[in-house]
C-alpha cells in the first residue's frame, strides 16, 4: 500500500512553514523537481529535535530544501553541510537560507558527496542519503564511521518510487523475500541491498517508516 494516507494524517501536524520553505515547495511542485516532500521534511525536522542535533551531514541536497527543513533545529551554532553537483542548485539553496536567515549554519559543498564527506572528520548526528539509489550502501559506508553514537542515518525513496522505472511496495516484499534477479542494476535491486546492508550491521538498529516515498531509519547504537 502507498503512504498517501499516512502522510495526509501527518500533514496536519507538521511544524509551521515560513515563507522560503513555502516558496521552495511551490517550486518543487511546478517543475516537477524531486524533493523529499513536506512529510519527510517534517520527519527529517524530528529526528533533528530528537537526537539534539548539531551536525547535519546530506548526499544529495538539490536546491537545499532537506536542508532547509532542518535548520531550525539545529540552532545558531549548528552545522548542516549540504552536497550538490549541480552548481546552480547549490547556488539556489544558498540564496535559499540567506534569505530565511539561515546561512549561519550551512556549508555549501560542490562536488561528488562520496568526495566531500572525505574531507569531514564527523561526528554528525543526522545523515540523509539521498542521492542516486545505487549509491546507498557506497554512501552509507562513507558516513558510518563518523556518525555519533545515537545519531541517525535516514534513506529515502525505499518503499516505492514515483522515478522510472519506479516500482511498488509488493515489489520491495517480494525481492526481499526472493531476492532481486541476478545482476539487478534497478532502483529496486538497490534498495534490497541496502537494506539488507544496514540490517546486518551490528553498530546499527533500522526501521522502516512509510511516510514519503518511504524512509529506513538507522540509529548508531
Amino acid at each position: 500500500m502507498h503512504t498517501d494516507a499516512v502522510d495526509r494524517l501527518l500533514s496536519t501536524t507538521s511544524p509551521e512553514t515560513d515563507a522560503v520553505l513555502d516558496e521552495m515547495e511551490a517550486r518543487a511542485e511546478r517543475e516537477g523537481f524531486p524533493t523529499i516532500g513536506h512529510e519527510v521534511g517534517a520527519a527529517l525536522r524530528l529526528f533533528a529535535r530528537l537526537t539534539g542535533a548539531d551536525s547535519v551531514f546530506e548526499l544529495g541536497s538539490g536546491f537545499g530544501y532537506s536542508a532547509y527543513w532542518t535548520a531550525p533545529a539545529v540552532g545558531p551554532d549548528g552545522e548542516i553541510v549540504l552536497t550538490e553537483v549541480d552548481e546552480d542548485e547549490l547556488d539556489q539553496a544558498r540564496e535559499y537560507f540567506e534569505r530565511g536567515g539561515y546561512a549561519d549554519r550551512a556549508v555549501f559543498e560542490h562536488g561528488d558527496a562520496l568526495d566531500v564527506v572525505a574531507d569531514y572528520d564527523g561526528q554528525f548526528d543526522l545523515v540523509l542519503v539521498d542521492h542516486q539509489n545505487e549509491r546507498y550502501v557506497e554512501g552509507f559506508e562513507a558516513v558510518r564511521e563518523k556518525v555519533a553514537p545515537g545519531g541517525v542515518v535516514v534513506a529515502d525513496n525505499v518503499l516505492h518510487s514515483s522515478g522510472d522505472p519506479g516500482f511498488e511496495p509488493e515489489d520491495l516484499e517480494r525481492a526481499l523475500e526472493d531476492g532481486p534477479p541476478e545482476g539487478d542494476e534497478s532502483a529496486l535491486g538497490a534498495i534490497v541491498d541496502y537494506y539488507r546492508h544496514v540490517r546486518e550491521d551490528p553498530d546499527f538498529e533500522t526501521t522502516t517508516l512509510p511516510v514519503g516515498e518511504g524512509l529506513f531509519v538507522s540509529v548508531r547504537v
